[in-house]
């Protein structure tokens, strides 16, 4: 029994070489993970010149310039260190570390990090600018549905004080009447 027991420790650790062989399993998963990153992340390049409108389904990196106008409605875009934007832009999300010279609006945040420039409006619910950045516009933090609830809280707010203050007065006149 002793030699079974020692017999079914060996075996034990070689159950654990199998969960080796589980890691082939676990590479299927992650070969859609290479054509997801080809299929969502598109560069262009620091000699690249784009002029005019540029549009696109996937996010994008750009070290290069372009003028015109830039929309990745549903879609992240980060500027590069060395991109040069001239450009009104559209994007779910904008990370900024080069220079953009135009107006900025995100469906979800902006963010101009350490050496990024920003020379425009920026319209976002979101909006970071990190301590070595540069900005000069203005911000406008839109909130969906946040405005028609504030314009409400104050008219109701405003209605019961006059009602309360006509109930004080009231009463202040009764106890004279004593």
């Amino acid at each position: 029994m002793w030699k079974r027991d020692e017999a079914v420790k060996p075996a034990s650790p070689q159950p654990a070489a199998p969960a080796a062989p589980c890691a082939p399993i676990q590479s299927a998963p992650s070969q859609p993970e290479p054509r997801r990153i080809e299929r969502d992340m598109v560069n262009i390049g620091k000699s690249v010149v784009i002029k005019g409108e540029l549009n696109g389904s996937e996010d994008l990196t750009i070290e290069g310039h372009v003028e015109g106008k830039i929309e990745l409605k549903d879609h992240v875009l980060t500027i590069g260190p060395n991109g040069k934007i001239k450009a009104q832009v559209f994007a779910k999300s904008v990370i900024v570390l080069g220079e953009v010279n135009g107006n900025v609006t995100a469906s979800e945040k902006v963010d101009i990090r350490d050496g990024g420039s920003v020379d425009g409006d920026i319209v976002s619910p979101r909006v970071a600018i990190a301590e070595g950045a540069h900005f000069r516009g203005t911000v406008d933090m839109q909130r969906k549905g946040g405005q028609p609830a504030q314009a409400a809280a104050p008219k109701g707010g405003q209605e019961k004080p006059q009602p309360q203050a006509q109930q004080s007065q009231e009463k202040q006149p009764q106890p004279a009447a004593r």
